[in-house]
């Protein structure tokens, strides 16, 4: 006849936690490196118009943006509904596009400031008047390579 013994418990041994604080050194350090910080703050409200024939830029490092839609919500109050431009983080008039472009072009290196691409984010409802003021201003900053942001169309297209 078998015998039915009480199988004895046994201890199960502790976990060493002597290397836990350099892995998560390890992890913080790699999200610190490979993490970008947002560079510009939005003080416009940006929805982007639709379109069918979009590219992808290929260098985004050579690209600057322009900012152009009404105020944030809480800025209205101050500032009012009608279309701003952004220039970085401030409100800007197109006269100081000239030497926004100037100051972008002196933080590029010498051999990619004629690859420099100004890229317009409108906002889809602004009027076509403040985005002739733009370009009129991009021109006279000799900044030739103009790109606009836009959705990709709802749709069935061929690429």
């Amino acid at each position: 006849m078998a015998v039915i013994r009480k199988k004895e418990k046994k201890e199960i041994g502790q976990i060493s936690t002597t290397s836990l604080p350099d892995i998560v050194f390890m992890i913080l350090f790699f999200f610190m490196v490979s993490t970008s910080m947002k560079e510009t703050e939005l003080v416009v409200q940006f929805k982007a118009p639709e379109a069918t024939e979009i590219q992808k830029l290929e260098n985004k490092s050579l690209v600057s943006y322009i900012y152009v839609g009404p105020p944030v919500a809480s800025l209205q109050a101050k500032f009012g509904q009608a279309p701003k431009l952004q220039l970085n983080n401030t409100f800007s008039d197109p006269e100081q596009i000239g030497q926004f472009v100037a100051s972008e072009r002196d933080n590029l290196n010498e051999a990619d400031r004629n690859k420099m691409t100004v890229c317009i984010k409108a906002d889809k409802e602004t009027r076509m008047g403040i985005i002739t003021d733009v370009k009129q201003e991009l021109r006279k900053a000799e900044a030739y390579k103009v790109s606009y942001a836009a959705n990709r169309a709802a749709g069935n297209y061929r690429y």
